[in-house]
Parts: structure tokens; sequence; C-alpha cells
């Protein structure tokens, strides 16, 4: 019996290879009719036998390419038209409403990287080398249907033996948009210096040239601007201590670490440890920075991630930059015979590009060439450039894996973004859950001023945006606007109602109350729980623990440190922790001895032995410290915990002047890294808190932070609105004691960690035993500790709570927007 259907498939289905792969299944099920791209999908017409046909659509979802997602297919019987071939027809954007999914820019492919190095492939050494696979995606789209009449290739018409490939079915470019060579497509170009005279790589020698030049001005030092997919990387030899601070120095980035790039997993071997989990994501399809624990043999140029335990690593992923570490690494070995015949053994130096993203300090990445000269002129040395336009300008994604069980269950690893944008944006996170009503219209949720992203909710899709930065300037807000403006236009989607933070000087939010739509505000820590909630499909109430930096509260005061009863429309604040004064505001933040001066005098602890020294640094700074808190001049007062770790960081003498946003944290984190020790704080740690002398059940017991029935107090300049106050007096008494006696940084750093994770678990029994609530929900900056997750989750799942953690977003402010969205759609659809 010969039937006939049609399907329609939904997801990331162009750009993918996915109507190429529909052809082939089509001829080996013995199918006739057609496939097409249309603004909603990919829509396929089929006739066969009725057995051959249920085959052939078990074949859409159960194999589809690699970097494709089968979001829904629906199929529907029609008449027979009595087709006697099956063909892949132009792309139909007529009567089509919904827009589809787009893919992500994907890293080169290993087929296409073998044929980079093959000296008899015409494209051998071609720096924009593609196929169906792999390559520009999102960064080269200018509007939907996925073909390349709608990309920045469209400037670049095929040249006779492209365009055969791109029509073969049985070629790997068949209908790959991006296809080209030297003879056809777009070219790398060079100039050395912002006016220096432009050379164009037209052809495969004129190119090698070029090449040859950006390595041997990485090899005498140099900084290059170097164009990538999404936008310019600055690039220098990460093992040249001067030329990386030299970088340092004109980029104006004191202290934050540095990621790297590395010729091959083998090469990271040498300098980190590499799990097989780990493996798999740096080498996969979206090739994002990993932050990979330091060896501690690991010969790492110094400047690059100093006092860090942990390095951001990423593998080659555009021809460009395969050709350019491939010819580094090169010359590199050259130079260093000695380390290149070691085979990247532990210990000694590898080849390293540094790979940092191309912007002026604060400012947004620059993603075109004229931007580039402009802009980068007093960091860059020489410029390597192509002529390709970027569309949508992408940072580079970074990830963790964390261990969110037990090590030997390798399913209880976790990816954990830090930064969410190219290779997963704008892939859309759903905030589906069963029982909960669809909103009609369209939310636009404006995001935080901190690592913002937007989302746009259309159904359950959220299209969370690409990183976009720190929206507290106009460059990074002009990109913040066009970054919307594209995906409103893309996704063909008109907002019908806005979200945004409760936070009264925030541009994002400035922007929202001035449109002339519905207009929802959502409290800060609350979006944090609920992108959680919505990401897990959670329905039910949550105790969630939101602990991060800054948040504004409804009381006008600085949150950090929450606890909440929520579910996906409301909150109570159950507890928090208690408020201790900011002298200065923002200066507390930039200068955290200030921030320890204010929790000492909170906690009354001014007076104690150790506090004296730890806090001289300030000098007269300290008496006019006393005099703001006194007086409540320019002295907001805060729950956050992010807060209390700068004050920590600072009386420990870890970070005292942070460099750049939660420095003091971080570095408090890496203190408890002891040689030889897998994770911070493990055994080698436990060991040393032996030679300490006092055993550790003892120390947990002083450290502990304590819950008390939340009372008016008279440091407290806010309304508080919780039921109980959360006490780390007790903590910091116990870090200032064991200063005193001389215990090591690395144990009191790590039995301070502790202290804020029994309070996790400790506040999650309070909230269970008076509500019967055991979903815990966890985000917020402070959950980018490593430490502090890998010890909290395990710690939770054996007090017999299931916790839950961002998964597919940064917990950080990047998860704030879609936290937003969904607050504002399920309070539209009950009040609708």
């Amino acid at each position: 019996m010969i039937d006939a259907v049609d399907i329609h498939v939904k997801g990331i289905v162009q750009g993918v290879g996915f109507r190429p792969f529909v052809y082939r299944m089509a001829k080996k099920y013995l199918i006739n009719g057609w496939v097409l791209n249309a603004a909603d999908g990919v829509y396929i017409h089929a006739e066969g036998e009725s057995k051959l046909v249920d085959e052939f659509i078990m074949e859409l979802s159960d194999n589809a390419p690699a970097a494709s997602r089968v979001e829904e297919i629906d199929i529907k019987e029609v008449p027979l038209e009595d087709f006697d071939s099956f063909e892949i027809r132009f792309s139909d954007d007529e009567a089509v409403k919904e827009t589809t999914l787009v893919s992500p820019d994907l890293a080169t492919c290993n087929d296409c990287v073998a044929e980079l190095f093959n000296p008899n492939d015409r494209r051998y050494r071609y720096p924009f080398i593609n196929c169906t696979n792999c390559g520009p995606r999102f960064t080269i789209i200018d509007y939907l249907p996925y073909d390349r009449a709608a990309t920045s290739m469209a400037a670049f018409p095929m040249c006779e033996r492209c365009a055969a490939e791109y029509a073969d079915p049985l070629d790997r470019r068949f209908h790959a948009q991006p296809d080209a060579c030297f003879e056809c497509g777009p070219s790398v170009t060079w100039r050395v210096g912002a006016e220096g005279e432009e050379l164009i790589g037209k052809t495969r020698e004129e190119s090698d040239v070029i090449f040859a030049a950006a390595v041997e001005m990485l090899m005498a030092g140099k900084i290059l601007a170097v164009k990538g997919l999404g936008g310019f990387h600055l690039v220098c030899d990460a093992n040249n201590a001067e030329s990386v601070a030299e970088l340092r120095r004109r980029k104006r980035r004191d202290g934050k670490a540095f990621a790297v790039m590395a010729p091959s997993v083998e090469a990271a071997r040498a300098l980190c440890f590499v799990t097989e989990e780990e493996e798999a994501v740096l080498t996969g399809a979206s090739r994002p920075i990993v932050l990979l624990r330091k060896r501690p043999d690991g010969a790492i140029g110094a400047g690059v991630a100093d006092k860090l335990s942990e390095l951001g690593v990423m593998v080659p992923y555009t021809p460009v930059q395969h050709l350019l570490m491939h010819d580094f690494a090169e010359a590199w070995a050259k130079a260093n015979p000695e380390e290149a015949a070691a085979s990247c053994a532990p210990g000694v130096p590898v080849p390293l590009l540094v790979m940092t993203s191309g912007n002026v300090h604060d400012e947004p990445i620059c993603i075109a060439d004229e931007e580039a000269r402009e802009k980068l002129a007093g960091i860059a040395d020489a410029f390597l450039g192509n002529n390709r336009p970027i569309l949508t300008r992408f940072d580079d994604s970074v990830v963790r894996l964390v261990r969110v069980g037990e090590a030997e269950d390798k399913s209880n690893f976790a990816v954990q973004f830090l930064r969410r944008a190219r290779g997963y944006a704008p892939v859309p996170v759903s905030a589906a859950a069963e029982g909960v009503e669809t909103a009609e219209g369209i939310v636009f949720a404006a995001g935080p001023e901190q690592k913002n992203t937007f989302t746009l909710l259309r159904g359950t899709d959220g299209f969370v945006s690409q990183h976009i930065g720190d929206v507290e300037n106009a460059e990074t807000y002009d990109a913040w606007l066009a970054a919307k403006d594209r995906f409103e236009s893309l996704f063909e989607m008109a907002p019908t109602a806005v979200a945004c933070d409760l936070h009264p000087e925030y541009l994002t939010s400035k922007w929202a109350r001035h449109q002339a739509l519905p207009l929802t505000e959502v409290q800060h820590h609350h979006a944090h729980i609920v992108s959680v909630v919505a990401e897990h499909g959670l329905t039910d109430a949550v105790c969630g623990i939101a602990f991060d930096g800054t948040g504004y509260g409804v009381d006008g005061a600085i949150w950090g440190g929450e606890v909440l009863l929520s579910n996906r429309q409301a909150f109570e604040r159950f507890a928090n922790f208690a408020y201790v004064p900011m002298p200065g505001g923002a200066a507390a933040i930039k200068h955290p001895l200030r921030m320890a001066y204010g929790v000492l005098w909170a906690y009354d602890l001014l007076d104690h032995p150790a506090a004296e020294a730890a806090l001289a640094p300030l000098g007269d700074e300290a008496e006019v410290c006393d005099t703001m808190i006194e007086r409540g001049l320019n002295t907001p007062m805060t729950s956050s915990v992010g807060r209390l770790f700068d004050a920590a960081s600072a009386l420990l003498g870890i970070c005292a002047e942070p460099s750049y946003e939660g420095e003091g944290a971080i570095l408090l984190e890496a203190a408890m890294e002891t040689a030889g020790a897998d994770v911070p704080g493990a055994a080698a740690a436990e060991e040393a808190a032996g030679v300490a002398g006092e055993d550790e059940l003892a120390a947990r017991e002083r450290y502990a932070i304590t819950a008390q029935k939340n009372t008016a107090t008279e440091t407290s300049t806010a309304e508080d609105t919780s039921v109980l106050l959360l006490d780390a007096e007790a903590t910091f008494r116990a870090l200032l004691d064991d200063v005193e006696a001389g215990v090591p940084v690395s144990i009191i750093a790590r039995r301070f960690h502790d202290a804020f994770v029994s309070a996790i678990v400790m506040a999650a029994e309070l909230v269970r035993a008076l509500y019967g609530i055991s979903m815990v929900a966890l985000s917020g900056g402070v959950f980018m500790n490593r430490y502090i997750v890998e010890h909290v989750l395990p710690a939770l799942s054996e007090a017999g709570f299931t916790a839950a953690i961002n998964r597919d977003l940064p917990p950080n402010d990047g998860c704030i927007s879609f936290g937003q969205a969904v607050v504002c759609a399920d309070r539209e659809t009950l009040e609708g």
C-alpha cells in the first residue's frame, strides 16, 4: 500500500544539514516527494510504501544530524500526488506565521580539518573551509529562511565547482550555505598597525604569507587582533610573560585570568587535569572555553591565571584558528626543541596562545574590521581580519563540569555555564511545565545590569540572548539594543508584555518602564530561583536559596543572602543573612577592607586581637568608615553572601584591592587549593587541618552560622521582612581566632566555605520542618563556586532533599532574564 503524508519538523533544523539528511533517507527508503525550508521549520511531502514511510519518519527523529535538535514532528495524511522522485525545493517563506529555531555557530568538523591540512585537497589551507556539518550559522544570518542569499555570504557567488558540490545530494557540502573556496569565497586580510597597508589573501600563496607574518609577530612577542566567528580576539604568546603583561597593561586588565588556546587536548593535559567528560565538551561542536583544574606541575606562563586553581582552555574551532595555532605550534617547536621533544609531558611548556575578547575595557567585543582598527589600535600591533561580515556579536561561551554526586558515577557530572554565548545561544530554553498554561503573546524580559542577557518568551520557548555584558555604559547599551532588535526581527517576535528588574537605576529597567506595554517588575532573587524552577519544569513551591553579590530588595536594601519560599509567580522571604553595613556603598565592593570593617562592626568584633592587624591597611579610612556607619551616611545595608566572602578574603589578606568583579571570592576559593589535591579543599587540606591541632568537628561547630527569629535591630536602617535571620557572627569570630592562632589560610578558607554549605542545609531543613517542602532550588553567583556546589549537592541529597541548579543557563545574573520572563508570563496567564 502506498501512503502519502505531509511532515512538518520543528526545532533546530536549518543550517545543520537537515535537508540533505532527509534527501538521503528518502533515497534509502524509496520515498518520493520533496523537502523544503520554511520560516517555521522543515516541510516534507513523502510518498512510499506504508512500512517504508513509517521507517523514514522514525529516522527523522532517531538519527537526525548531530547539530540539529528535533523538537516536534507533525504528520498529516494527504492525497497521493504520484511523485516519481525526491527533490530539495527552494525555501518557502509564504503563509507561515511562526519562526524556526536557528543553529548556533558550529566548530570546524573533523572532515573539514582533514581537508584543511591535506595538500592534495583543493581547499588546502583555505581559512573559511566548512560543510553542511560545521561553520558559521547564527553570526552570519540576516533573515530566515536560512539560505545563502539571507546571510553575509550573499556577496560571494559560488564558483562552478562549489556550485556543483552544493547541488550534489551525495556531497558533504550539499546545500551548505557558507560553502566557498579560494576562487569564490572570503579572504583573510592583514595590516601591521591600524594605518598599515592592507594585504588580502585571495590565493593560497597570499593567504600563507599572511599567516606566516602573523606567526612571526606572535613569536616576537607582539599582540594580534584576530577576527573570529562572533568578533575579534586579542592574541599573544601565552608563554611570553612580557607579552602577557603588555596585553594586560594595554587592555587595562590587571588581574582577571586570560583564557588560552591549546593546539590539542593532549597539550591541555600537560597543564590541567582533563576528564573524559571535560574532553567531550572541550572538543564538541560548541567548543566553549572550559575551566579545567590546573596540574600542580603544569607549566603555565606567568601572568595568565596566577593564584587560581583553574585555567580556561579552548581548542581551535575555526579554520583561521586551526591554521594560526598549527603554524604557531610549528614555529614554537623549532624555537623550543627540548620542550617539543617532550611531547606534552606534564610540567613541560607547550605552545599556547592567549585568546581573549577583542574589546576595549568595559566595551562590547569588536565585530567589524574598521571598528577593530579604530578601537583596538592602542592594544593590537597587527590585525588579522577578513572580508566576511559578522552580523551578530558573540563572545565565547565559558563552562565547567561540576560533580553533582559520587565521582564513580559518570552521570553525576554536569555542565555548568559561566557564560552562555557562541555555540549555545540562541537555542531556546524550555519553560514548559506539566499543568502550567501557556501564556498568549510574547514577553520581552530586559534582564539585569551585570552579565546581562535578555529573553524573548514565546509559548514555552525562552529565546535567551547571548551574553551581552555589563550594561553600564552607552556602548554596551547600544549593543544590547542592537541584539534585541536582531532577535525580534529574526524570530519575528513583537513583544506584547515587558519584564524587568526592580532596581530603579538599571538602564535596562529604565528602558522597560518607558515602553507602552504591560510591565512586570520582578525581584532579582525571585528571578534567580524561577530560572531554576522553569528549567526543571517544576510547578510546586520550592525552598529557593539565592546567594549572590547584589540584588535590589523590596525593602530598598541590597539583598544577596536569601532563602525564599517560591513558585513561578510569587515568593515569600523566609530567611536572610542579617544586614551588615557597606560603608561607602559601591566603594565597599571596590575596597573590600571597608566591607570587612562593616562586617566586624555589625558583629561587634572590631576589638578582636586579630582585627586590628587585618584592618591596619585601612589607615585613616577606618575612622571614616566608622563615622559613615554611625551616622548612616552613604552606607546601605546588605544581606549579601557575596559581600561576606569579599570581607573574609580581605581579612585573610587574600584580596584587599580587587581588579575585577568577584575576585575576592574567587581567590578565597583558590586559597583552599593545596598541592596534590584534585578538588579544592580536598584530602590535602584535611590532612593539614590535623596539623593545626584541632578536631574538624569542633572547628565546624565554632564556624557554624546560626538562625534566630527576626526582630528589628539597631544596626538595620531598613525593615527586615523575613521570618528568620541567618547570623555569621560566629563564623567571623572563628576566622579571626584562627588567624590569631596561626592556622594556615587554606584551612581557614575551607572552614569558611564549609560554614555556608552547612548553613544552606540548615535553612532547607527549617523550611521542610515548617512547610513540608523538600525541593531546593539553588541560584546566584555564589553557586559559581565549584567547592560549594560540589559539597552542598551531596549534603542536601544525604539529608533527603532533591536539589536543582541552573542547567542550561549560568547561576550568575545570566539567568535573570529567563526568570523574569517566566514570572511575567505566568502572572499574565493567571490574570488573564
